[in-house]
Formats: C-alpha cells, structure tokens, sequence
C-alpha cells in the first residue's frame, strides 16, 4: 500500500513538474513572439491612435530618412509636457518609418539656435526631407501629413484657374467660391493662382492642372482659342460645369466630344440624409484610379447630366453616376417636380466623366464635373466631397500614387488618470491578480492532495 501511494505521488510529482516546465516554456516563447512581433489594437474612437491609410501611403512614397527637429521647452504652462505629447505623436510615424529621426531642442537654453531657425513658438518642428524643410506649429496627423505630402512633391504642382468671367474664386471667402479647396490643395503641396487670357498670350506651358469653374459672361473668340490650343498641346484640365449656359465654351464641350444635357438633376434619395432632392448623392462610381477604394458618400448639388459621346481621339470613363431613382428635370424647380417621360431624362445619370489619350509620349488627363457647387466652400464638407476633389486633383497633376482618403481628424480626446486611479491599477495587475493566481492554485493543490 505504501508502494502504491508513493508510486502514485510521484506521478503527481511528475505531471507537477511537466506541467511548471510547460509553464515556463510556454511564458518564455509567448516573451520570445511577443519581442519579435508586436501586435496592436486602436479600440479608441476615430483609431485615433494609429495612422490613416493616407499617412501610410505618403510615409511609403518618402524613400530616404526624414528628419524632425522639435523646439520645446520640457514643460509647457497651457498643455503640461509638451515634448511627451510631440514625442508621443511622432512615434507612430516612426512605427511606420523606421528612418525618422526626432531632435528636440529648448528654445530656452538654445535661444540663438531657435532664433536662426524663425521659431516662433512652443513646439514648433522643422521636418527636412532630401534637403527641403518645412515647418509645423500643429500637432495632429492632417496637419503633419500634409507637410509630408509637399516635402513628397519635387516641386509645387502649379493649378491655373481661369479668371475674369465672374468664375468661382480660389481664394474667395463667398458660398459659391473654392477658396477652403484652394487652401486646402496649398497645403497639399500645390500652387494655385489665377489665369486672365484677355491678359495673357497663352496658358504657360508649366501649367499642370487649368481649373475652368463656371464662368458668367461670354468668353471671347481669343480665349476660347488659347484654351483650345492649350488642351491640344496637352494641358490637362478641371472643368467644373453648372447647369447654366457655357458662356462661350461649347467648341471646348465639342473638343471633348461632350454631350451636356440641360437641366437639373433630381434625386430622390437625398431625402434620406435630409438634403433637397435638388442635392445629387454620389454613391457609385466608375473603375478608375480616382476612385479606387472610394467606399464614400459625395454630394452634388444641383448637378448635370454628362455624357462622353464615342470618338477615336478620348478615352472616357463615367466616374460618378447618381439618381438610380431619379432623373434630369427639365422644367422649372419648383416644389411639383415629377418625372416626365416626355422631356426628363431617367436615372441613372453620370454627372463627372474622365477623359484621357497619349499624346506626346505622355499621358493627358481631363476631368469634367456637372456643378461647382461640388468644392464652393458651403458644400465642400458635405461627404468627402474633399476627398474626391483632392483625388481628381492629384490625378490630373500626375500624382495619382498620393490618391487617398484624407487623414482623419481627431474626434476624441485623451484619458488622463491621476495617480490615485493609476496606482489601483497597478496594484490590482501587480498584487491582486498574482495572489488570486497563487490562491486557486493552493486550494486546487490541498484538494488533490487530500484526494
């Protein structure tokens, strides 16, 4: 009998020992993976704590070491720490990039280096990419992906909008103007000004995108010309159409082989997000690079119907058909509209197309949009309107690797914990779970021993 019992308790003794060694096997190899491979999850709202796909995107068309150098001070009086929260920000840059160098610098005990360098604030950064700098006073991905999408640029992609006809402003503060869209392309990395052929011999030859956005009185026969002559040579072109009258343009709209339908789009699924059915949404778009992967909503108010008739010169691509339900109203706007089989035209309708043909060993690339509503600053941030904009523009200025949704911005804010919350904590991980671990493993060991 005693045999038999100490048999049996070295079995136990046995499987006890297996099993610590398994233990600690196992503890070790889940050290080892969790060394060599770090895993992640954003649970916070927005994932605010991890870059968007636009950042990543620019961060992998930045081939060689990227340098920041931060001046500020070790605490500031309005935000605390300001080095931890700038350090902490970069870091996820630097998960990303491994070659990103962070410097910081007290403008306080450096004052004649913060001085060359024209800083003007606490935590303002320089960023230095292949010998270009740009500066940032803005901690938050936008902003700083931004600057990263100009130090991407070899230069500034130079946009000419056609003014001196009452057209849409890039630099307009009025509802119908585009001036948030310019400011935004020039944060971007873009250089827009203004084009007056009345003035001007031609359209300048280092042009990269001529933006034509709804002119209101006539153009003249000369103008229309030079912009003829431009598209020959192989400009490309933005040409934002409302539903009004071209004011001279049609030999531009036959160039392109274009059929522009009159009137208005009206879609009625734009009673769903509370919008007038005036209001065209923009849902389903073509198979094209602009639109790649582009699973969001846009808005087109009072849009037109755009049609690429078939020629041997263009290559067209609707981009943006709407109103599956709805149809082109061509009577007058008015709180009766039904569809009339008669004189409407039915859903669905395209209302944005691409153009393109090679020329000149080069590719050249036009798009046409049915309203300039579509970018004026009191509709730009209906849907992703912008990003949409931003595509087209990265696409028609050759950039179509910089195509992406915009980098979010931050919609929560940071968990602060004091000491008391953050000392619980701890001591619940480091002292209660251990003794609750060591306790059920004393009561399961007396029991079996008993036994």
């Amino acid at each position: 009998m005693i045999t038999a019992d100490k048999k049996r308790h070295g079995r136990w003794q046995a499987r006890r020992s297996l099993f610590v060694v398994a233990l600690i096997s196992l503890a070790l190899l889940l050290g080892y993976l969790a060394q060599e491979n770090r895993i992640q999850w954003d649970v916070s709202q927005n994932a605010r704590n991890s870059l968007s796909q636009a950042s990543l995107a620019v961060l992998k068309e930045l081939n060689g070491p990227l340098a920041v150098t931060v001046y500020a001070t070790a605490n500031d009086a309005q935000l605390g720490n300001i080095r931890k929260i700038i350090g902490e920000f970069l870091s996820l840059y630097q998960r990303a990039k491994s070659d990103i160098t962070v410097t910081f610098i007290d403008p306080t005990e450096q004052p004649q280096q913060a001085q060359q360098a024209g800083i003007q604030a606490n935590g303002e950064m320089i960023v230095a990419f292949d010998g270009r700098l740009e500066r940032l006073a803005s901690v938050n991905e936008q902003a700083f992906t931004n600057v990263l999408l100009q130090l991407v640029r070899p230069r500034k992609k130079i946009v000419a909008a056609l003014a001196g006809h009452g057209e849409r402003k890039f630099d307009g503060a009025a509802g119908r103007d585009l001036g948030s869209f310019g400011a935004q392309l020039a944060s971007k990395g873009f250089k827009v000004g203004n084009l007056n052929l009345s003035v001007d011999w031609e359209v300048p030859a280092e042009t990269d995108v001529l933006v034509i956005s709804s002119p209101q009185i006539e153009l003249q026969k000369e103008e229309v010309a030079k912009l003829l002559a431009y598209i020959a040579r192989g400009g490309n072109l933005l040409w934002l159409i409302d539903s009004e009258p071209l004011h001279g343009l049609q030999p531009l709209a036959e160039k392109l082989a274009l059929t522009l339908t009159p009137g208005v789009v009206i879609d009625p699924q734009a009673r769903q997000l509370n919008l007038p059915i005036t209001f065209a949404i923009g849902a389903n778009y073509g198979q094209h690079r602009v639109a790649a992967d582009f699973e969001y909503t846009t808005v087109f108010p009072f849009a037109r119907q755009i049609t690429v008739n078939d020629n041997d010169e263009w290559q067209g691509l609707s981009l943006v058909d709407v109103a599956d339900e709805g149809w082109v109203e061509a009577g007058a706007l008015d709180g009766k509209m039904t569809f009339d089989k008669m004189y409407d035209v039915a859903g669905p309708v395209s209302i944005a197309v691409t153009l393109s043909r090679n020329l000149q060993e080069r590719e050249q690339r036009i798009a046409v949009v049915g309203t300039g509503y579509f970018l004026a600053n009191d509709y730009l941030g209906q849907g992703k309107n912008l990003d949409l904009g931003i595509n087209l523009m990265n696409w028609l200025a050759g950039d179509e690797n910089l195509i992406a949704i915009q980098p979010r911005a931050t919609l929560d804010s940071s968990l602060n914990l004091n000491k008391t919350v953050l000392g619980l904590i701890s001591a619940g991980f480091l002292l209660v779970l251990p003794l609750v671990f060591v306790m059920t493993g004393i009561i399961i060991w007396r029991k079996r021993t008993r036994n």
